[in-house]
């Protein structure tokens, strides 16, 4: 039997002990089990050694601050007990007879938040557990998940997880493509079959969802009297690793599997990585991505990362829908592309609608790429995605005709000639362009699948 300021392994604590050691306490026991008060009372009570009366009080109160919303760290639990009043005055009345007599040290349960509960996601409630759902040691789970940096730090990319890869996008921007190496990339892919995949998307999303494409993206907006194309900036590394250990902690999983499941999730690109900048990539906006990648976030090229960055704009997606529909207009989503359309009345306040939207981005910290921000009215092109949308969905035809010119001169005077990239699959990426038109206007696919049988490969 353990006597006053004895814990469950026998270390004797001073009976007026620390205020972080009983708090930190505390707060594991109210998170390591359902958010009920009559849970959290008989849980607090067995750390505490008896049933203050000042705990039921404690508990009501944080059910309705924090029990029915996401899993909250233990930190913040924490942090809610140092302000709140009633414990205060509790730990100043009973200050030399609060003692642990009990540490809880039993996995958590699942709690998930009420939208989550029924959805088909393994139960994980341990560290331990969720290495050996992903077949790892614990060492190993450790090592690539990487939450101390230590990937970041050392900055050794052969040691590292990633390929990375520096695009110079459109006005100066940088693009950097993070291809995850193989072990970590099925790690990745066992977590979005399993997990991920098992979550509803937004009706309005688009991109990256099993059943819908970038011909349902444009759909909508055929035939519209205006649309409105807008576009994020830096997308991907905009989802920083907090806000991906919150959603996993939506899920229902424990603080520790939680931030697990988001270090494999996410990157912290180390300075090395830079070092294969072209010469002419701008120094300012090359200094501006560094920072930016630098804090860990989702990497583009991870098979993770759309999905997730999909389920975290679900908020945003669900206001953006409610503002156009309040305004007579269709709203959807491709991964970073946004487009609106509506008829005459959206087309006559259009501009002040775009303002609108761009006010409730900032406001879930997304950044509009000002310069993309198109208005088109009828009379115009109007083009979504590279695809036309006036009277009925078609390839722009520029494109068409650069694609057409390309394929009838690699029919004449072989693919050589025309792969002045140097692409090492330029088969399929002929191919691919040519399926692309297919599924917009089949008539035109058709022509150039005509030519594409025709070239010679060697």
């Amino acid at each position: 039997m353990l006597t006053q300021g004895q814990t469950r392994w026998g270390i004797l604590l001073s009976p007026a002990m620390p205020d972080s050691l009983l708090l930190k306490a505390l707060a594991a026991s109210f998170l390591a089990g359902e958010p009920t008060v009559e849970q959290l009372v008989a849980r607090g009570a067995r750390v505490l050694g008896q049933p203050w009366r000042w705990l039921r009080p404690l508990a009501e109160r944080y059910v309705n601050a924090l029990g029915g919303r996401t899993r909250p760290r233990q930190r913040d639990v924490v942090r809610f007990f140092l302000h709140d009043l009633g414990l205060k005055r509790a730990r100043s009345k009973y200050f030399h007879e609060l003692s642990v007599e009990h540490w809880l040290a039993v996995p958590q349960q699942m709690q998930p938040v009420d939208a989550a509960k029924a959805w088909d996601i393994p139960a994980i409630e341990s560290a331990g557990a969720l290495a050996e759902w992903l077949g790892l040691n614990p060492n190993q789970l450790r090592w690539f998940a990487d939450l101390t940096g230590i990937g970041y730090h050392k900055g050794k990319l052969k040691l590292g997880h990633y390929h990375y890869r520096i695009l110079a996008k459109s006005y100066g921007n940088i693009r950097l493509i993070e291809a995850p190496k193989l072990r970590l990339k099925e790690l990745q892919r066992q977590i979005l079959a399993r997990i991920l995949e098992k979550i509803p998307a937004h009706p309005a999303v688009h991109g990256f969802v099993k059943g819908r494409s970038i011909k349902t993206f444009v759909a909508p907006h055929v035939g519209r009297g205006a649309v409105l194309r807008m576009d994020l900036q830096d997308f991907f590394p905009t989802f920083r690793a907090a806000r991906i250990h919150a959603f996993f902690r939506t899920l229902g999983y424990p603080e520790s599997v939680a931030e697990l499941l988001g270090g494999i999730c996410t990157n912290a690109t180390p300075r090395d990585a830079w070092k294969e900048a072209n010469a002419d990539v701008d120094p300012l906006h090359l200094s501006a991505a560094r920072i930016l990648y630098a804090r860990p976030h989702l990497p583009q090229g991870a098979p993770t990362s759309p999905a997730l960055a999909n389920v975290c704009t679900y908020r945003v997606d669900c206001r953006l829908s409610g503002l156009a529909k309040s305004d007579g207009a269709e709203y959807t989503r491709y991964a970073d592309d946004l487009a609106f359309s509506g008829g005459e009345d959206f087309a006559k306040h259009i501009d002040r609608f775009s303002t609108h939207v761009a006010a409730l981005l900032m406001e879930e910290g997304f950044s509009v790429h000002f310069r993309k921000t198109r208005v088109m009215r009828q009379g115009v092109r109007q083009h979504l995605a590279g695809i036309v949308v006036n009277t009925h969905p078609n390839v722009i035809r520029a494109d068409f005709d650069r694609l057409k010119a390309t394929l009838a001169n690699c029919a004449r005077l072989g693919p050589e000639s025309q792969n002045r990239d140097g692409n090492p699959d330029f088969r399929a990426q002929l191919e691919g362009r040519v399926s692309f038109v297919e599924m917009i206007n089949p008539n035109k696919g058709k022509r150039l699948r005509a030519l594409l049988d025709r070239i010679e490969w060697p």
